[in-house]
């Protein structure tokens, strides 16, 4: 979303941003249905940590725009309006570690399988403030299955995706496509 490397921390948001943040969007709804089969298996964790390393901080639009269009697909309720803040939790978390200077795919495969596995954990926050810590707690621990799945495919998405698409996002930069 940025015209240039690094610019994107540059005020005011272009033409070719809004462009980008709708393609981006596109990618990931694509992404996510063509997966909606298979539980708690999706590539939305490892695109938001490749954009937010590419376009910083306006992957929030995108995220924003993200959560909009689920809760618009699925209808609102909790568990899609958590999307308002789990999504930016792992964008805030991959704006430390660039910030930090990690890099490599190893790292981001970490970071993203440590999502995957707390990610059912930070969708149940919204219990908490319903329900009570009780009900908090069992709602989180039902679902760790899940996210033992959630964990590991994450990972191994992340692992295997990133060198490649890294590149890709490398070349799109510098051939000021982003």
């Amino acid at each position: 979303m940025s015209s240039a490397p690094g610019s994107e921390n540059r005020k005011g948001w272009s033409a070719r941003d809004i462009a980008v943040t709708g393609a981006l969007v596109a990618l990931l709804e694509i992404s996510k249905r063509a997966l909606d089969l298979v539980p708690n298996i999706e590539l939305i964790s490892f695109l938001f940590i490749l954009f937010t390393l590419f376009l910083g901080w306006k992957t929030l639009a995108a995220a924003m725009a993200f959560a909009t269009f689920e809760c618009v697909y699925f209808g609102f309720g909790p568990w899609t309006l958590t999307y308002y803040y789990v999504w930016p939790v792992l964008i805030l978390l991959v704006m430390l570690s660039r910030r930090k200077g990690r890099t490599g795919a190893l790292y981001y495969a970490i970071l993203s399988g440590a999502f995957g596995l707390f990610f059912g954990f930070l969708c149940s926050l919204y219990t908490l403030v319903l329900s009570g810590p009780r009900v908090q707690f069992a709602w989180w621990v039902a679902g760790i299955p899940y996210d033992i799945i959630h964990c590991a495919g994450n990972f191994f998405i992340c692992l295997v995706l990133f060198g490649p698409m890294h590149s890709l996002m490398s070349t799109l930069r510098a051939r000021d496509l982003l």
